[in-house]
């Protein structure tokens, strides 16, 4: 084993199984890990994959090392395609949270590790760069937990012309509005919001005047107050909450980072600005991150793009949404998380693609990808040209953090976009 804090990498080969449930189940800080395979001459499959271990979206890398332990045991055999059997590597880097590091190690992986497909995910922070990265220097990649409008339009996209070598699979903007409003439509408000949003890929996405979450709101009789982007880690809402109180604004909705949302939470409660909705995407993913917020954790809003409740299983092992969460729950001694889902469905995307593959060259790796109608532990991921020719959606519901006892439950409040997905409770008003 070697450490380099500077370069921040994970090899996992799938000949070896020392090293890597101890190593890889506790993945958190920047290091290095090689594992050399008994049969280090011969060729294998290098399977690039980028994401935020450190930094502000940490959360989102929390279950790498579950995962990737996962589809070492999966494919300790090595791996059939066109009638061969290939061991395979997967190199792992830390995006550290930041866009710049993120091209950085995926240039990396192609240059230096020349893997043969990249995969990403998390936030446009990481997924953005990776796949420009991948795009210019044609390697096929595919990634994922990113709406697919900062992912697409974030990256200059043309829906006329699309992209060449980089997929992705997620839901849209379209998709949290649809499950938003019928959640407010719910309960009684003066339908009067105050709109949080950073200056990111996200935050310029959602408040986009066009593609963005206004044009919508406005047509379902809300009215939002926009007072503009803010920048990220801002320490000082003061600006944004005075125009919230001014307007008379009775739900917040916006998509901020999980200290940046708690910072304005907690201004919120000293300069006495009391909403009664309170919906806001990407901080308010994870149970840790509204346990952290305290009693003012509870009832607070979010959309769900996982939960163990979820009616999908994985085409790689058959297990059910709630069976994978309750193994990352044994195995890790930590509650699930929504992106457990989409990082097992990543790989399973990825092992799927390659299995089709004729050959193990880019070109017939980006036809299989083409190619994809797999049912994955997300649901169905088909790039069949809509919404735009590099984009497979999946459903989305919303719901509410529930405290239940000394916990936070995160109850599916409406399914009205993807009924097949179980509805657990109702939205509650913030006391």
């Amino acid at each position: 084993m070697k450490i380099d804090n500077k370069n921040v990498e994970t090899r996992v080969t799938i000949n070896r199984r020392a090293v890597v449930a101890a190593g890889l189940g506790a993945i958190a800080a920047p290091a290095v890990l090689r594992v050399i395979p008994a049969n280090a001459q011969s060729k294998a499959i290098k399977i690039g994959h980028v994401s935020p271990r450190t930094g502000p979206l940490a959360g989102f890398g929390e279950t790498d090392g579950f995962i990737i332990d996962q589809i070492n045991k999966i494919l300790k055999p090595g791996l059939q395609s066109g009638g061969k059997t290939y061991p395979v590597e997967i190199i792992s880097k830390d995006s550290q949270s930041s866009g710049t590091r993120a091209a950085e190690v995926t240039s990396e992986l192609i240059l230096h590790d020349k893997v043969d497909l990249i995969v990403a995910s998390s936030a446009p922070d990481t997924t953005n760069p990776v796949a420009d990265q991948a795009e210019v220097n044609e390697v096929p990649c595919v990634t994922t937990n990113c709406p697919w409008q900062p992912y697409f339009f974030g990256r200059n996209g043309d829906p006329k012309k699309g992209f060449t070598w980089t997929y992705h699979f997620f839901w849209g903007l379209e998709d949290v509005i649809a499950s938003y409003l019928p959640m407010w439509d719910s309960v009684p408000t003066n339908k009067v919001i105050g709109g949080l949003f950073p200056n990111d890929a996200d935050g310029n996405a959602w408040g986009d005047p066009q593609r963005g979450l206004p044009p919508a709101l406005a047509a379902a009789g809300y009215k939002l107050h926009d007072p503009g982007r803010y920048q990220v880690m801002n320490n000082d809402f003061t600006s944004q909450i005075s125009a919230f109180k001014s307007a008379g604004a009775e739900i917040v909705v916006g998509n901020m980072i999980p200290p940046d949302f708690a910072t304005f939470w907690s201004q919120a409660a000293q300069q006495g600005f009391h909403p009664k909705v309170v919906t806001i995407g990407k901080a308010l993913l994870f149970r840790s991150a509204v346990a952290s917020l305290g009693p003012r954790g509870n009832g607070l809003s979010t959309e769900i793009w996982w939960s163990p409740s979820f009616p999908f299983k994985s085409g790689l092992t058959g297990q059910s949404a709630h069976q994978l969460a309750e193994d990352y729950v044994e195995a890790t001694k930590r509650p699930w998380t929504q992106p457990i889902g989409y990082q097992h469905a990543l790989f399973e995307v990825a092992i799927d693609v390659l299995k089709r593959t004729k050959a193990i060259d880019p070109k017939s790796i980006l036809d299989a990808i083409t190619a994809t109608n797999y049912n994955s532990m997300v649901g169905l991921v088909h790039w069949g040209g809509q919404p735009v020719k590099n984009v497979s959606k999946t459903p989305l519901v919303a719901g509410q953090w529930q405290r239940k006892g000394t916990d936070f439950e995160l109850v599916i409040a409406e399914n009205k976009s993807a009924p097949e997905i179980p509805v657990g409770g109702k939205l509650e008003l913030l006391s």
